[in-house]
């Protein structure tokens, strides 16, 4: 994987093996459109005594539990270099995608996805206006600890760059001066030609099962020409985004027809004094990391070997590509 610069071990039979390990209970049918105990529905009263607004799009409101906080207080002096410390700032949000609780974004109208986008890129903006790093992410699914069946996710902005960003950076970095091209750009290139790995695609976008998957169903999302922000897209960059985010996430749901649970999130060049510096070794891109593996109720843990040795995977990335690639683009619902 060029992009973490670390290696994947594909063991392609694997998923063969017989299973009477865990089966995971499948996500809720009967999720109520509006629950006045739900914290995140409009008119719902959230654990800080708050009450939501009667929103009819996109809200957002500070985290009510953050991980970081503006004011967290400066670390002691460390007295050995084995013990070392240094300060976190930052301020966490939440964003709901739309006020019914049973929707979730492949069940949404393109105009709705659009408005998510637009949202994500104004808080790219407001708060890369002042921190170095703006983390946009969804957890969708129990599964993968959501915590609330309403669809929504988080932005955390951050007084520094965190590990995933930093290696991404370095590597980006090498590659550009080293080939004098943008790593993901190149990359984009080179599938879009290939087509083996291919999901989607359209003018602006192409969706892959990465040559360096780690999770079975893991997809990246790439734009087709050099951005390096999210703020930097065009409308009809956009549209399209929308389009293709959709595309991708019927496929996904299509899979074992269940609500697919995923962690996703936006990767773009740093943002606060890093606007004044030159980021053209960055492409921005977004991660997608579905758990499930043979079905609905069977899910790849990530323990032993992974967490001791290095990825593993149990079928190859074409594999993955060539079974959501012929996954029909109309939801099964």
């Amino acid at each position: 994987n060029p992009l973490r610069d670390d290696w994947v071990l594909v063991s392609a039979h694997r998923v063969k093996r017989p299973w009477q390990g865990q089966l995971e209970k499948p996500p809720p049918e009967d999720v109520p459109r509006w629950d006045p105990k739900n914290p995140l529905c409009p008119g719902a009263t959230r654990a800080n005594g708050e009450v939501n607004p009667k929103y009819e799009g996109t809200f957002v409101f500070p985290n009510d539990f953050p991980a970081l906080q503006p004011d967290a207080p400066e670390p002691d002096d460390s007295d050995h270099p084995l013990f070392r410390a240094a300060p976190a700032q930052g301020v966490c949000k939440v964003m709901c995608f739309h006020p019914w609780s049973d929707l979730t974004l492949p069940l949404m109208s393109l105009p709705e996805i659009r408005a998510v986008i637009d949202a994500w890129a104004e808080l790219a903006t407001e708060l890369g206006a002042s921190y170095p790093w703006v983390q946009i992410f969804e957890n969708k699914g129990a599964m993968m600890g959501c915590s609330n069946p309403h669809p929504h996710c988080q932005v955390w902005a951050s007084s520094f760059l965190p590990n995933e960003a930093c290696l991404e950076d370095r590597t980006q970095r090498q590659h550009l001066s080293q080939h004098g091209v943008p790593m993901l750009l190149e990359y984009a290139e080179q599938e879009a030609h290939r087509k083996e790995r291919l999901v989607v695609e359209n003018a602006d976008w192409l969706v892959v099962v990465p040559y360096w998957a780690t999770w079975p169903y893991q997809t990246l999302l790439l734009p087709r020409r050099h951005v390096c922000r999210l703020q930097d897209l065009s409308d009809s960059e956009k549209d399209s985004l929308a389009s293709i985010m959709q595309r991708l996430l019927i496929k996904y749901d299509n899979l074992f027809e269940v609500s697919f649970p995923y962690s996703m999130g936006w990767h773009g060049a740093p943002t606060g004094a890093f606007l004044e510096q030159d980021c053209r070794h960055w492409q921005l891109h977004a991660h997608y990391y579905p758990p499930l593996l043979r079905s609905a109720t069977v899910r790849k843990f990530m323990v032993g070997y992974e967490m001791l040795a290095q990825a593993q995977r149990d079928l190859t990335p074409e594999q993955a590509a060539e079974r959501l690639r012929s996954l029909p683009e109309v939801h099964y619902k």
